[in-house]
């Protein structure tokens, strides 16, 4: 579908396929009412090619005018603004569409250029749609969700959720860009079609029941328990300070230091101060006292310790200052404790198998330490499990269903994920066995470069929204082609409601003026397109697979 010739933007002068092309503006626009990240239309002979603006310049057509401008003589200036001077915009394709194949959509990577001359036009709504696709919640299979906005116009910007969930993906900003906001309306998408279940370690509480917003006007958002209801249950590691913010039926979670393994421990080394030889003395301390090895070294005097060491070839200095560390823990984390009878991980299991979404709290226990504990605990848990089912399910596909998928979001996923790091946490795990055990990763992060590169390079979907500092914005590029073009369209974002979105669950990358997290997005979100007859047979899948895996 083309536009109108008197509406096109301009005409391509030149380019190549490495470098992408250029196009001189027409008359007829001016360059102040471009922006990079838009997304246009270049009409070649036979092919039509979806691109990207990605940078914009100014050129004459005699230098010499340049030098000697006659700033004096309004009129002159007119002139030599309509005939003697344009603008250059930088054009990088994206996709290719053989003409008379619109039928068919099979929109291709692009591996040739348009010819001299060809017209550039802004792209339509059914442009947009045939490239990113349209919501439509009566159809079960179509799992288009709209995020937001182009920059020039009113139609919505789809991501396919149903490949979002299939690997690992990142949200990433600077801080007081809106990370969260970002989050939670990929957390509703992902909720309200249905593709996956999600567990959420909501450091900061903003998650669950409701969050402060920068709006006065509605100084207060809704959470994704206040939308959905029963279909996500609530967590806390802090009961106290969920009732006070009036979370209702929020279920308390404590933690056994049995519960506690060494590569926890591990994880938390530059918080703790740990270093190799008090690691190394962990593992002869709890090979002699097996699980309740903690609990019992924290009991243990001065004069034991050094009795254990002599026949235990054990370190008394290492272990003493172990000893110390896990006091500290201890003392700082009020959800641990010396033994746990029930197990709340299991209680979570249950929720996600039966099609439940659960986000936890950390209440006043959100300090770095304590979030990266229980996070790393819990996800360790529950990974172990999903492997566990998935290697069920391999053994006799007939008998037994696959688990279901889950997305894990996790904050400052840095800590996490650093190169020190990525390869001892259970994070690092997930974020490379992509979608093996139907386990993936959201991780928000306002440090992409403090994440290891084999990492940020398996995140299959990038949603970025501002980012100031230069090792950042090569982090969030890390293994993406063509990235040169997109640093410029990221440095030009505005500092809120926009991101650069790119990777598996879109054609190509966009720039979108994400949609307000208002009533109206609560009205259009809430309703579930799950029946009850759905929901039975989810609860009676589950039974079965307790049955079989012995639960």
């Amino acid at each position: 579908m083309s536009s109108k010739d008197s509406d096109y933007l301009g005409i391509i002068t030149q380019g190549s396929l490495s470098a992408g092309l250029e196009m001189r503006l027409a008359s007829s626009h001016s360059v102040e009412d471009l922006r990079v990240g838009r997304f246009v239309v270049v009409e070649g002979t036979r092919t039509r090619f979806f691109s990207m603006l990605v940078d914009v310049s100014l050129a004459a057509e005699n230098p010499a005018l340049l030098s000697n401008p006659p700033l004096g003589d309004a009129f002159a200036l007119s002139v030599l603004s309509a005939s003697s001077t344009y603008g250059i915009v930088k054009v990088q394709p994206m996709l290719m569409l053989e003409k008379g194949e619109e039928a068919q959509t099979e929109l291709r990577p692009v591996k040739t250029i348009p010819s001299h001359f060809s017209r550039v036009h802004e792209a339509s709504p059914a442009d947009f749609a045939l490239v990113f696709g349209q919501e439509d919640k009566t159809d079960p299979y179509n799992f288009s969700f709209n995020i937001g906005q182009p920059l020039n116009m009113d139609t919505e910007i789809c991501v396919n959720l149903e490949r979002f969930v299939e690997r690992s993906n990142g949200i990433f900003g600077k801080s007081g860009t809106g990370k969260s906001f970002l989050t939670r309306i990929f957390l509703c998408g992902i909720i309200n079609r249905d593709v996956a279940s999600v567990l959420v370690f909501d450091m900061h509480n903003e998650y669950g029941w409701q969050a402060l917003s920068e709006n006065k006007s509605a100084p207060r958002v809704k959470g994704l328990k206040q939308l959905f209801g029963s279909q996500v249950a609530v967590f806390s590691l802090d009961q106290a300070s969920s009732k006070a913010r009036g979370v209702p039926d929020a279920h308390e979670l404590f933690i056994g230091y049995n519960q506690i393994e060494i590569e926890d421990l591990e994880l938390l080394r530059s918080e703790l101060a740990l270093t190799e030889a008090t690691l190394e003395n962990a593992y002869i301390v709890k090979e002699k006292f097996g699980p309740d090895w903690i609990a019992t070294l924290l009991d243990m005097s001065v004069e034991e310790i050094e009795e254990f060491t002599l026949s235990n070839k054990g370190h008394p200095v290492a272990i003493k200052t172990l000893q110390r560390r896990l006091t500290t823990i201890v003392q700082k984390i009020s959800y641990l404790r010396p033994r746990v009878t029930h197990n709340y991980i299991d209680e979570i299991l249950r929720f996600i198998e039966a099609g439940k979404h659960v986000v936890l709290e950390f209440g006043k226990q959100n300090n770095l330490l304590s979030y990266m504990l229980a996070t790393n605990i819990i996800t360790r848990r529950i990974h172990a499990e999903y492997v566990r089912r998935t290697e069920f399910h391999m053994a006799d596909p007939e008998k037994t269903a696959a688990p279901r998928k889950l997305t894990i979001v996790v904050e400052e996923a840095h800590k996490f994920l650093s190169p020190q790091v990525a390869h001892q946490t259970i994070f690092g795990v997930i974020a490379r066995e992509m979608r093996k055990y139907s386990v993936t990763l959201l991780v928000v992060d306002q440090r992409p470069s403090g994440i290891d590169p084999e990492i940020l390079s398996q995140i299959g979907t990038r949603v970025t929204a501002l980012l100031n500092d230069e090792k950042d914005i090569d982090a969030v590029f890390t293994g993406v082609s063509g990235s040169q073009a997109l640093r410029t369209v990221l440095a030009q974002l505005d500092p809120k409601q926009q991101a650069l979105v790119l990777g598996y669950a879109v054609p190509m990358p966009v720039v979108v003026r994400v949609r307000p997290f208002d009533a109206e997005f609560y009205k259009a979100i809430a309703t579930t397109n799950q029946s009850a007859s759905q929901q039975e047979k989810k609860l009676s899948a589950l039974r079965a697979t307790e049955e079989v895996f012995g639960n």
